[in-house]
């Protein structure tokens, strides 16, 4: 059905006004998510992801043709780069579509305004990639290397243990119900369910005011730990998916090579940043932090993706090694006007909700229909539960060992990246993506009210021996 929504803009010359309004349509999308979830004390990240959900689902039962093509995501990429190579349109959209939808996109892409459409998903889709990259970057901004240091042995034990049993039964329950795909569709779905949200546990506690328990202290210090691991084993699954190969010299050189891009990069990022601050020493403060910043964090993307690891692992990197710190050319730390989070904060702003909304559009929620992918979709919530619980395990003594592991329990935005980074590889099709993005939503939605109820008889105190376990590197 041809809705007409952009029938206005064909007529002016400008070739960019479709994509102005298709991304300016998210973005209110976003905003509206947004306000609901403040209103309701809920996460920002899920009031913009069940929005999408709302808007591309309930949309696309109207026969909206934009929503239409929004909703395959990646392959409206692939069928472009296809019908570019010079790639009969019928036969792109043949492979790059799912069968059921194939008809439909296809009528989209030779109408009237399929070029328009196409357009619009593509810069859509390009937003929303630099949107995981600046996400990932701040991830790494609020990442101290210091306070990784001080993170004890229940915290270390905890995050082990919170990565490894998630993947390891996120592995089996895959392999038990969907036995005919490969053995690379099962280790991402576990490694997806090895990942952890700090932002989400961090802020329900700083809500109940218990920041300061001996719980808390180990939550947060896990989840510090969390992320590395989590990025480490992305890094080492998306390898061998590329590569394809799962030998033990294949995996041997994957782990090899994420390793010493991780090494690399801690050991000469550093002077590298020394470098473009002494050349840009002539820049104001603001063009220096914001011109050395962005292209560090494209830079170390770039040479992830070289290096056969996920862009965000380089994002992540820029972000762990750029401290406000390094800027003296300007003054000290405190006497400087601007923070490097400061000025990054209204692109991410920006970026960020782009691709929440279009994870959840991207959500087929009409593949519930079929019991196998609720079975499934069901059995995955079920495996996320008791592997984050069990990594409460890690935690000795007299310890709340549930409340730990309630705290690890909500994947947010962290599950969302690495089931958008597994899609666009092509091992999680779009029926595995709707399962797993409920599963987000359910462990992201059941964690403020447990967690409330886990920590009711934690007694405050100061923190642990002066250690920092905000995240925060002051």
């Amino acid at each position: 059905m041809d809705t007409g929504i952009i029938e206005p803009m064909v007529s002016h010359n400008d070739p960019i006004a479709p994509v102005i309004f298709g991304v300016t349509l998210i973005l209110v999308a976003a905003l509206v998510g947004r306000y609901a979830a403040r209103a309701l004390k809920q996460t920002s990240v899920l009031g913009e992801l069940l929005m999408g959900v709302l808007l591309g689902n309930l949309l696309y039962l109207f026969g909206y043709d934009l929503i239409i093509i929004l909703r395959e995501g990646i392959g409206c990429t692939e069928i472009a780069q296809l019908v570019m190579a010079g790639m009969p349109v019928d036969e792109c959209v043949s492979r790059a579509v799912d069968n059921k939808n194939a008809a439909d996109v296809l009528r989209i892409i030779t109408g009237p305004n399929g070029s328009e459409y196409l357009a619009i998903a593509q810069a859509v889709d390009v937003f929303s990639r630099y949107g995981v990259i600046f996400l990932l970057f701040h991830v790494g901004l609020n990442t101290c290397i210091a306070e990784l240091k001080q993170v004890d042995w229940d915290s270390i034990r905890v995050a082990i243990i919170g990565v490894v049993v998630p993947f390891a039964l996120g592995f089996m329950v895959s392999w038990w119900l969907l036995p005919s795909t490969s053995h690379s569709h099962h280790m991402f779905l576990g490694a997806t369910l090895g990942a952890t949200s700090i932002g989400i546990t961090a802020r329900v506690l700083q809500d109940l005011n218990k920041t300061t328990c001996r719980e808390s202290h180990v939550i947060l210090g896990a989840a510090v730990m969390d992320d590395l691991l989590g990025l480490v084993m992305l890094s080492i699954v998306s390898g061998i998916v590329v590569t394809g190969n799962m030998d033990f010299r294949s995996i041997s050189e994957t782990v090899f090579q994420a390793f010493l891009f991780i090494t690399v990069v801690l050991m000469l990022g550093p002077y590298i940043i020394r470098v473009l601050i002494r050349l840009l020493r002539k820049l104001d403060e603001m063009e220096a932090k914001l011109f050395i910043s962005f292209v560090f964090v494209m830079t170390l993307a770039w040479f992830a993706n070289l290096a056969g690891l996920a862009t965000i692992i380089g994002a992540f990197a820029a972000g762990l090694l750029l401290l406000d710190s390094q800027f003296t050319e300007w003054g000290k730390e405190e006497e400087q006007k601007y923070s490097i989070q400061e000025l990054f904060a209204p692109i991410e702003a920006i970026l960020v909700p782009i691709f929440f909304v279009l994870m959840g559009i991207q959500v087929k929620l009409e593949t519930f229909l079929d019991w196998n992918v609720l079975l499934f979709a069901g059995a995955l919530i079920i495996v996320a539960v008791i592997g984050k619980l069990a990594a409460g395990l890690g935690a000795f003594g007299k310890l709340n060992k549930i409340a730990v592991g309630i705290g690890m329990m909500p994947r947010g935005e962290v599950g969302l990246v690495f089931a958008s980074i597994g899609k666009t590889l092509g091992v999680i099709d779009s029926t595995l993506f709707s399962a797993v993005v409920l599963m987000v939503i359910f462990s992201t939605l059941i964690t403020p009210p447990l967690l409330k109820i886990a920590m009711a008889n934690c007694e405050t105190g100061p923190d642990d021996k002066g250690k920092v376990y905000s995240k925060l590197c002051k």
